[in-house]
C-alpha cells in the first residue's frame, strides 16, 4: 500500500484491511511535503508488517508484479496516474501483475473530473457511498471510459460504539474538528476559535476540545498555513479553562463526544455513523470551497448561535443512507462487493495491461507535466537521475540523500507558514 500522506495513510491501510483481510500489508510513503511524521502514523493507529519512504520510480521498482497480489494507490490523483503509467511500463504486457485498488479518502466535493479520471486505469476505484458511485460512473461514462471499476463500498474508518447519550461520569463534550485548509484564512480560522472558546464560557459545565490534526511543522494531504496552536497562543484573553487543544485517534475521541462540529471534514461522517449529534456550520456561509455544500439536505447544517441557544441537529436518514453512513448496522458488509470483486481479479491468470486514462496521444499538453512531478516521462520511465538507487548505495550516501531530504522539507513548510503569509501581506499594502 502507497501513500503521501497521514489521512490518506488512515485510508489505504484500512482499506487494505477490509479487502483482503487478513492478510500482509507492506506500508510505502511516498516522499513529498506531506509525508506523514512518526507521530501521526501513530496518532491513525494502523500498523504495516513493513514500512519505507519511497519515490515514485523506488515504488514502481519495489512493486514488482510477482511480488503483491494487490496493490492499494492511497495518494493525489496526480500521484496516482503517474504511478499507473510507471507500473505500466515496469510490468509491460505480461499477464501476470498485482490487482490495482485506488479511491478517495473521504468527502469528493472538489475537482470531481479531474480526480476521478486520473484515478481511471486502476482495476478498482472504490466509491465511499451510493451517491459517490452514481457521481463516478456518470463522470467516466461522460468521457468515453469505461465505468466497470467503480465499485461501491463506504469509508473504512467508521465504527466504534453507537452513542448511548450524556455520561454521568464526565462532563457533556463538544468537539470542534479542524481541518488543515477548511477556512484557509487567519480572519475565519480566528472567529471559529473564538466562538469554539465563546461556547465554552457560555456554557461552563460542558468540555469543549478542538480537535487538531497536526502539530506545528507537520504537514497533511493539504497546506496549513495559519495552525488553531499559534492562533490560540494570540487570542485576546487566551482559552478558557474548559476549552483546549487535543490532539489523537479520531476514534478515541468519539467515544468520549456529546456534539461534533465542524466545517466540512469526514469527522462528520464518522459521528455520525455513530449517530452522535454532529453540527455542520454555516457561519462562513454554504460554499463549495469550504466543502459544507456536501452536506445541504442532511439537516445538519447549523450556525454557532443556535449550539449556543442549546440547539441539536438532527441527520435525514435518507441522506445519511446515499453517503454510506449506516448507524443500522449494515457497514458490516459494505466492503463485500469490493472484497468479492478484488479476490476475483487477483484468482485470474491473467489480467489486462494498465490503461490509464491520458495518454501521450490523448492529453500531449497535460499529461507529461503529471508524470514528471513524479519523475516519470510520458511513457512512464523514470526519469533520468530519478531511477530507484541500486543496491549497492553506500550507507553515508543514503543518510546524506536524507538529510538533505529533511532540510528541503523543513524549509518548504517554513516557507509556506511563515515567509508566504509575509509576502502576501506586502503584495496587499
Amino acid at each position: 500500500m502507497l501513500a503521501d500522506s497521514d489521512t490518506r495513510w488512515k485510508w489505504g491501510a484500512l482499506t487494505a484491511h477490509r479487502i483482503a483481510p487478513g492478510g500482509r500489508l507492506d506500508g510505502f510513503l511516498l516522499r513529498g511535503r506531506a509525508t506523514p511524521t512518526v507521530r501521526q502514523l501513530a496518532e491513525v493507529g494502523v500498523r504495516a508488517d513493513a514500512l519505507r519512504e519511497v519515490t515514485g520510480a523506488e515504488f514502481t521498482a519495489a512493486a514488482g508484479r510477482d511480488r503483491y497480489d494487490v496493490l492499494v494507490l492511497s495518494c493525489v490523483g496526480g500521484a496516482v496516474h503517474a504511478l499507473l503509467h510507471g507500473l505500466a511500463h515496469a510490468w509491460g504486457p505480461a499477464p501476470a501483475r498485482p490487482v490495482v485498488v485506488t479511491g478517495y479518502v473521504g468527502v469528493v466535493y472538489e475537482k470531481l473530473a479531474d480526480g476521478l479520471l486520473l484515478r481511471h486505469g486502476a482495476d478498482v476505484v472504490l466509491a465511499n457511498s451510493r451517491h459517490d458511485a452514481e457521481r463516478f460512473r456518470a463522470v467516466y461514462a461522460g468521457a468515453g471510459a469505461p465505468a466497470h471499476s467503480v465499485i461501491e463500498c463506504a469509508l473504512p474508518f467508521l465504527g466504534g460504539e453507537p452513542y448511548a447519550g450524556p455520561s454521568q461520569g464526565r462532563p457533556y463534550t463538544v468537539v470542534f474538528a479542524a481541518q488543515p485548509s477548511v477556512p484557509d484564512g487567519r480572519a475565519d480560522r480566528t472567529y471559529l476559535l473564538e466562538r469554539a472558546a465563546r461556547h465554552a464560557r457560555l456554557h461552563p459545565e460542558r468540555q469543549v476540545l478542538i480537535k487538531l490534526r497536526s502539530k506545528p511543522g507537520e504537514h497533511t494531504t493539504h497546506i496549513e498555513e495559519h495552525p488553531y496552536q499559534k492562533l490560540a497562543a494570540r487570542l485576546p484573553g487566551g482559552l478558557p479553562a474548559n476549552c483546549r487543544l487535543v490532539y489523537g485517534h479520531m476514534g478515541e475521541v468519539l467515544d468520549a463526544t456529546d456534539l461534533l462540529v465542524t466545517v466540512s471534514s469526514t469527522a462528520a461522517l464518522e459521528s455520525l455513523h455513530r449517530a452522535i449529534p454532529t453540527a455542520v456550520l454555516t457561519d462562513l456561509g454554504v460554499r463549495e470551497p469550504l466543502g459544507n455544500h456536501h452536506f445541504l439536505g442532511s439537516g445538519c447544517l447549523v450556525s454557532w448561535d443556535e449550539l449556543d441557544a442549546g440547539r441539536l441537529p438532527e441527520p435525514d436518514t435518507g441522506w445519511t443512507a446515499r453517503q454510506g453512513v449506516a448507524p443500522d448496522g449494515s457497514y458490516a458488509h459494505a466492503f463485500d462487493a469490493a472484497r468479492e470483486r478484488v479476490a476475483d481479479l487477483a484468482a485470474r491468470p491473467a489480467l489486462p495491461p494498465l490503461a490509464p486514462y491520458y495518454t501521450p496521444r490523448t492529453a500531449p499538453g497535460y499529461l507529461p507535466a503529471v508524470l514528471a512531478r513524479y519523475g516519470f516521462d510520458p511513457q512512464g520511465r523514470p526519469l533520468p537521475g530519478r531511477a530507484a538507487p541500486g543496491r549497492q548505495e553506500s550507507a553515508l550516501r543514503r543518510a546524506t540523500r536524507e538529510a538533505l531530504r529533511d532540510a528541503a522539507r523543513g524549509a518548504y513548510r517554513h516557507g509556506v507558514q511563515r515567509v508566504a503569509p509575509v509576502i502576501r501581506r506586502l503584495g496587499e499594502l
